[in-house]
C-alpha cells in the first residue's frame, strides 16, 4: 500500500469499532457478494475449526459482523467502485484507477 498516496482517503480502523451492518450493506452492494469481502486467510477459521468450504452467503456476512478479522483488506471505494484485497491483480486495478479517475 506504500505505493499509493492514500491523503485523500478517509481510513476507517475497524479494530476498536467494528464494521456496521449499514457499511458492510454498502460494501455488498458493490461487490455482489459477501463470500468476496470475506478473509479465507483469517487466522479465526482455523481457531475456531470453520469449514470455509460448507458457508453460504449469511454465513460470510455474519461472521464479518462478529469479527473484522474475517472482513478481507484493505477494501477501497471510490465513486461506486469496490477493490477488497491486497492481492497483486486487485492492487494493479486499483492503480490503474487512480491514475485515470
Amino acid at each position: 500500500m506504500s505505493e499509493f498516496d492514500l491523503t485523500d482517503f478517509e481510513q476507517r480502523e475497524i479494530k476498536s469499532k467494528a464494521v456496521s451492518e449499514e457499511e458492510l450493506e454498502e460494501m455488498y452492494a458493490l461487490s455482489k457478494s459477501y463470500e468476496a469481502l470475506f478473509s479465507k486467510k483469517s487466522t479465526q477459521i482455523k481457531e475456531r475449526n470453520i469449514e470455509v468450504k460448507s458457508l453460504q452467503e449469511e454465513d460470510f456476512k455474519k461472521l464479518i459482523l462478529e469479527d473484522y478479522r474475517f472482513l478481507k483488506r484493505p477494501v477501497f471505494i471510490i465513486n461506486q467502485e469496490i477493490f477488497i484485497g491486497s492481492d497483486k491483480k486487485n492492487i494493479e486495478e486499483l492503480n490503474s484507477f487512480l491514475k485515470y479517475k
